[in-house]
């Protein structure tokens, strides 16, 4: 899956993992804000969101551990890693 194309076209949805204060400061367009500490309370959340879920943070640290774990527990998702790579697609 062409993570680009996913991001351009509007394919799935944004999950922002950082925190709220990040998630505040600067965000992608269109993105939603699920922080990474509270992914495992909120799984029934991801497998109703439209997929696939584009995974993004600052780094690509955060957005790179979600990704393992929403896989593992059957979240069809990709890696964006950095929010700012998630704002080059969008243009």
């Amino acid at each position: 899956m062409n993570i680009e194309k996913v991001i351009r076209e509007k394919q799935g949805t944004i999950v922002d993992v950082r925190t709220p204060a990040e998630y505040g400061n600067a965000h992608a367009e269109g993105s939603i804000n699920i922080p990474m500490n509270e992914v495992p309370q909120r799984i029934e959340e991801f497998k109703n969101l439209k997929s696939p879920i584009v995974l993004c943070c600052a780094s690509g640290g955060r957005s790179g551990q979600t990704f393992h774990y929403l896989q593992q527990h059957g979240v069809n998702c990709l890696d964006a890693g950095s929010w700012l790579n998630v704002n080059d697609y969008q243009s």
